[in-house]
């Protein structure tokens, strides 16, 4: 039984509701909702009444609400104190990412964390949603994905703090040979699911500005982009993906970027963390990889009680 699965249940019984439990977990309905079927398929038997609305707990299942308490409690101590534990020979730090900056970014993070002495460094991916829960349980320190400032919706709940690292484009690529399909009058693509955020960015805000007359048939799809690039690859459909993870499929033609007949859209790379982390030092990691990478960054993401305890970079180490 996951730690994660036991704070699902209980944000249901405390709220009343499948919505806004949702909202506690920092997921959308559709998304805590599979979640909860999950958890049911995992264990073997239902949890709630659905016949009743709003949904309830079954009368059973609340007679354990003190178990799943001192449960969840329990966990959170033995993970913290693991954690505690492991930090005395060095620092471990983990932070989550979206598929496509798993490929694209992350190798630059974790060069700059591995730089500084005694760090070693987890990665996780996962989709947008995957990574808010990874970060919200404390399995990782921080989280990079992708925000649209074209959609307000999939802002970043309030509960995080966030600083804007770079901006990406979402571009619609194809190989060669597919060039002439994609200008005609139903356009063969590789799509998203829609409850995933490239999903969601593309009906939102893609989908709307494609030409005229033109309708897009689903090939393929799949929430993966790494999984999209190579679909594109073998000459599938147009799949829309980040330009700085086709760019050298572009460079060597494999590649023909679309961006004159069909949309791109604009994304920026965000971090995001917990306000108050549960391991301080993090944060001065964490700050010294932005004065490396990204140092505008850096100075938007000191709070002013830290800002003098951040120490500058040294650039002679830089090179």
């Amino acid at each position: 039984m996951r730690l994660e699965w036991i704070n699902d249940i209980l944000a249901v019984m405390d709220t009343g509701s499948l919505a806004r439990a949702a909202d506690r977990r920092f997921l959308t309905q559709s998304a805590f909702t599979r979640r909860i079927r999950m958890i049911e398929d995992s264990i073997g038997a239902e949890l709630f009444d659905r016949s009743r609305k709003p949904i309830e707990v079954l009368p059973a299942i609340r007679a354990l609400e003190p178990q799943l308490r001192d449960t969840a409690a329990r966990l959170e101590s033995l993970r913290a104190g693991l954690r505690n534990s492991a930090s005395g020979t060095g620092s471990t730090v983990a932070f989550a990412c979206q598929h496509a900056i798993t490929d694209t970014v992350s190798p630059r993070i974790v060069a700059a964390l591995t730089a500084q002495q005694d760090v070693s460094v987890r990665v996780r991916s996962g989709n947008r949603d995957e990574c808010l829960m990874m970060l919200l349980s404390g399995a990782v320190d921080f989280a990079l994905m992708y925000e649209s400032a074209d959609m307000p919706t999939a802002a970043i709940p309030r509960a995080f703090e966030s600083v804007t690292l770079d901006s990406e484009w979402l571009v619609p690529v194809c190989i060669p040979a597919l060039r002439d399909a994609a200008r005609g009058a139903v356009i063969p693509i590789v799509s998203y699911p829609a409850e995933v955020f490239l999903g969601r960015f593309f009906s939102q805000t893609l989908a709307p500005r494609l030409p005229a007359g033109s309708v897009t048939e689903a090939k393929a799809e799949t929430a993966l982009t790494l999984a999209a690039y190579r679909y594109a690859l073998s000459g599938i459909g147009v799949a829309w993906l980040p330009k700085s993870l086709v760019k050298e499929a572009l460079e060597r033609g494999e590649l023909c970027l679309l961006d004159d007949v069909l949309p791109s859209g604009a994304l920026e790379l965000v971090m995001i963390w917990l306000p108050e982390p549960r391991r301080p030092h993090i944060q001065q990691i964490r700050q010294d990889v932005l004065h490396r990478l990204y140092p505008d960054a850096a100075s938007e993401s000191v709070p002013d009680r830290l800002a003098d305890a951040v120490e500058p970079v040294d650039r002679a180490k830089e090179g």
